[in-house]
């Protein structure tokens, strides 16, 4: 079996858009991939173009591990997030290529199940102003959707520090939410690497009465030294990864000890098998895996194959239950989370198909979003123009 060619579609909404990979093969089996790309899909589809030439096309969709290396090291230059990126689709492809031909879910190839649902966690839900009132009622409609966890960033458009009004203003957001879903429910903190160590570690101090099972990148992602400044100086467990695009710059992250759960994304640390690996050395660590899922539902379906059979692995994160709920009609397959977790995917490969017509239904747009610009949140993809360039 050999590749023959890849194809491309992007899935748009107003905050963000969705590059889909489709690699086909001289035998008719079909696979998919997908990356969400925050200002950079032209990159990543003019990379995957080259890369279809140089790399993709002749290459047996079996022979995952061979492909990876040749599109990281083959071009020489370091990679960095377009081709990890575009490694990551063509990767998840292979994987989905790979289940089809031998009538296996991809999670069965990467060793079985370690448990009979996955747990996920919601995100994307709080689209409302930024009161105690309109942050109770969209976390009690979390709560009434079936979810045990969910995630917020309170912070507004903070960025380093916050003064005390800003201060008070975001943790009241976090008593409210945790006062609608309940002391038993997981509350998870994001902060989107907005502070400085010490506004981190005064704001984690702020936190602590309200039980969060994690705060997330407390920090810029640049500096290790700092987050692990942050991780002395509180008990709340740390939360990081997401912005890091090679498995092996993780070294440093756990040998600082400055982390207790990672948070790689399948679609941009070069796909499946790149974060199998990367889970490996995390459990060494003692570390936990909750991957950074804000694509749709094929990214999705690509992470879950993880979540069934990674044995550290913690929760999943989802959006498309309330951010963009529509874009769920772009395949046929993926479970629906029901009382808070997904079932284990029973189909080969993915365990999903593309819809092609549903696929119009999503045209790309101008997608924007800036986190550190007015209102956010709110996922409309406008933003306030300050004359700083936010």
């Amino acid at each position: 079996m050999r590749i023959t060619k890849i194809g491309t579609h992007v899935v748009g909404t107003p905050w963000r858009n969705l590059t889909l990979v489709t690699v086909h093969t001289d035998e008719g089996l079909t696979g998919v991939g997908e990356a969400r790309m925050l200002g950079h899909t032209d990159a990543l589809l003019g990379y995957l173009a080259e890369a279809e030439s140089r790399h993709i096309a002749g290459s047996d969709p079996f022979d995952i591990e061979d492909l990876v290396q040749r599109m990281k090291y083959g071009d020489f230059g370091r990679a960095g997030e377009i081709v990890m990126s575009g490694i990551a689709c063509v990767e998840t492809a292979c994987w989905d290529i790979v289940g089809k031909a031998l009538g296996q879910p991809v999670w069965r190839l990467l060793g079985g199940k370690v448990r009979d649902r996955v747990k996920a966690y919601a995100n994307g839900w709080y689209t409302v102003d930024r009161t105690p009132e309109e942050f109770h009622a969209a976390a009690t409609r979390v709560v009434e959707r079936g979810y045990h966890a969910l995630k917020l960033d309170p912070f507004g458009h903070g960025r380093l520090e916050l003064d005390h009004a800003e201060t008070m203003r975001s943790i009241g957001l976090v008593e409210a939410v945790r006062d609608a879903i309940g002391p038993e429910r997981e509350l998870l903190v994001e902060m989107h690497g907005r502070f400085s160590p010490a506004t981190a570690i005064r704001v984690a101090g702020l936190l602590e009465p309200f039980a969060p099972s994690w705060i997330e990148e407390p920090c810029p992602p640049e500096n290790l030294k700092a987050l692990a400044k942050v991780s002395r100086h509180t008990v709340l467990p740390i939360a990081t990864g997401e912005r890091i695009h090679d498995r092996i710059e993780f070294r440093e992250l756990f040998e600082s000890q400055a982390a207790d759960i990672i948070q790689p994304d399948v679609g941009h640390i070069g796909g499946i098998s790149e974060a199998r690996k990367l889970a490996a050395t995390a459990e060494t660590h003692y570390v936990l895996v909750a991957p950074h899922n804000v694509g749709g539902p094929v990214l999705t379906a690509a992470t879950l194959q993880l979540g069934v059979s990674v044995p550290n692995f913690k929760i999943l994160e989802h959006f498309n239950d309330f951010a963009d709920a529509p874009v769920k009609s772009i395949v046929r397959g993926l479970p629906e989370v029901v009382d808070g977790h997904f079932a284990i995917p029973e189909g080969p490969g993915l365990g999903i198909e593309l819809d092609h017509d549903a696929l119009v239904d999503f045209p790309r747009q101008a997608a924007d979003f800036d986190l550190f610009s007015e209102d956010w949140h709110k996922r409309d993809g406008s933003r306030r123009h300050d004359g700083t360039g936010r």
